[in-house]
């Protein structure tokens, strides 16, 4: 590949609108790795006692719930669907329809007896078939649409996952994206869409720090496009040393929040770096001699970086170790069947790698299995790319042409459920925070 030829594929990675929307299926042979078996998930009411706060609550954490992918929120009759005085569901009615878990709403008393303090709300899970509450959280909530509402009920459902399941929720993580060349942030449910403010610049890459504290970008400015790290909660910004000029893209935060994997790229072509934040200091990993390396990925436990490399002509998935050695490639590459291979990330556990591989021209979500080597097609309609996990690793937001603009959709890999995070076009290089801190459970 000529040095045209390797920019140009770098500027696929990181300008917007570099693919043209378009809609395609699979072709023939080519399996979309997704089943589903109905009827194995729990059912689950979500009750509550009445009044615009509670009903706000019950309809947030029902709406979470239904987009966990863990249960089946079935709604009961009014006579079933009633709390008693003491804020009890009633089990034998629940019990004779079949449900397994209820999710009761219900006004508790503030923590302060000052009147300026916030209303105060119990969340209980109920074991319908033993006829007992499991757990509960009080939650300090505002007004019926504010997001401090918003916020506590979001990581009260993903409690309720947790004591139901013992897995991880997503109702409390979010998904940066970028669109109109800024950043922003967006809730699992579609919800709260928030503009980060980045210097009024041009804006890609969006990286999470493992704390959730720091976001890495690549920022457009006279000089080149640098790395820039914002503190979320101050906005301070500081600039990556060494990338000040030149092209750099795609950062990737250490697991333990220390280091950055980036892309930088001159005229004898791109290669990745890792920069020690404590250090200052960057060091380079790969040495492409006019070939292009990109989009480093972690492993969960730091020791290996997937990325994407265009030494065998097309660009396609390699693995190395964290200091560069080691490097081969990592998934199969079917001449004749699939083409370029990009954007690559690890799943939480470790066990798999997300990315997206055009097929008969058109870019689909794969994933595949580090213990076997099998990669499966995920999406099959449209063009999908820039798939990113959720925290509990099941989920997976990529972007996709399927409605015939470029929208985020989410799928669920176990179930094969898909749906559109939100309206807005043009969204594109979604980036899923690694989750919140739990709440105590009472």
């Amino acid at each position: 590949m000529n040095r045209a030829a390797a920019l140009a594929l770098a500027a696929a990675l990181a300008l917007p609108g570099a693919l043209a929307a378009q809609d395609t299926t699979a072709p023939a042979g080519v399996r979309v790795g997704i089943t589903y078996t109905p009827g194995t998930r729990p059912s689950i009411a979500v009750l509550a006692a009445g009044g615009a706060v509670l009903d706000s609550v019950r309809t947030i954490l029902g709406r979470d719930l239904d987009y966990s992918d863990r249960f089946e929120v079935v709604v009961p009759p009014a006579a079933a669907a009633a709390l008693d005085s003491g804020g009890l569901p009633n089990y034998r009615a629940l019990d004779a329809l079949g449900t397994d878990f209820a999710v009761s709403v219900v006004a508790s008393a503030p923590a302060s007896p000052d009147p300026r303090a916030r209303a105060a709300v119990d969340v209980q899970l109920h074991d319908v078939r033993s006829g007992a509450v499991k757990n509960r959280v009080t939650l300090q909530v505002g007004d019926a649409g504010g997001e401090a509402l918003r916020r506590a009920v979001h990581r009260a459902a993903d409690e309720v996952v947790r004591w139901a399941t013992g897995a991880k929720g997503i109702a409390s993580s979010a998904i940066y994206y970028v669109a109109d060349g800024h950043i922003w942030r967006v809730d699992p449910d579609g919800a709260d869409r928030v503009l980060i403010p980045t210097a009024g610049r041009p804006s890609l890459s969006p990286a999470w720090s493992p704390d959730g504290r720091t976001l890495a970008y690549t920022a457009f400015v006279r000089s080149g496009q640098p790395i820039v790290l914002q503190d979320l909660a101050s906005g301070h910004r500081d600039i990556v040393p060494g990338t000040e000029y030149g092209m750099n893209i795609t950062p990737e935060f250490s697991p333990d929040g220390r280091r950055l994997a980036f892309a930088h790229g001159d005229e004898n072509g791109t290669d990745l770096y890792v920069y020690d934040l404590a250090r200052r200091t960057a060091t380079r990993l790969t040495v492409g001699r006019y070939y292009d390396n990109l989009s480093p990925a972690w492993s969960p436990d730091g020791q290996r970086i997937a990325y994407i490399s265009t030494r065998p002509g097309l660009p396609q998935l390699y693995v190395m170790q964290a200091d560069g050695t080691g490097q081969e490639a990592l998934a199969r590459f079917d001449f004749g069947s699939t083409g370029m291979t990009y954007a690559p990330e690890w799943s939480p556990d470790g066990q798999a790698v997300v990315f997206h591989r055009e097929v008969a021209g058109t870019p689909q979500v794969f994933v595949l299995d580090l213990a076997t080597r099998a990669v499966k097609q995920i999406t099959g309609e449209g063009r999908n790319e820039d798939a990113t996990w959720a925290p509990d690793g099941r989920h997976v937001c990529f972007v996709s042409s399927r409605g015939g603009t470029r929208l985020l959709w989410i799928v669920d890999l176990e179930t094969g459920r898909m749906r559109q995070l939100f309206s807005t076009v043009g969204a594109r290089l979604p980036a899923w925070s690694p989750g919140h801190a739990s709440l105590e459970a009472g």
